[in-house]
């Protein structure tokens, strides 16, 4: 008998609307960034969207606030600052 493995992908929305309930934000400064993608690939909300022209930007309505992104960013481009 052939073990089942379950695999999780992450995506928009998958928790809901999370944006509502956060303490901080990230902040890209788009102009610095250069596309490696590390935020996009760890975010666990798909939270961050890739453009056809490789545009990245954060839709905050699902972002949850986690600063996964932050931490795995090598150019340190994304900064999370308090929710106002």
């Amino acid at each position: 008998m052939k073990a089942k493995v379950a695999i999780s992908k992450a995506s928009e929305g998958a928790s809901g609307m999370t944006g509502m309930w956060r303490i901080k934000r990230p902040v890209m400064d788009e102009g610095k960034c250069n596309k490696c993608l590390m935020c996009w690939l760890y975010c666990p909300e798909a939270a961050i969207v890739r453009g056809k022209d490789g545009r990245i930007w954060i839709t905050y309505e699902y972002c949850k606030g986690c600063g996964i992104c932050s931490e795995v960013c090598p150019t340190k481009v994304i900064k999370m600052v308090k929710e106002v």
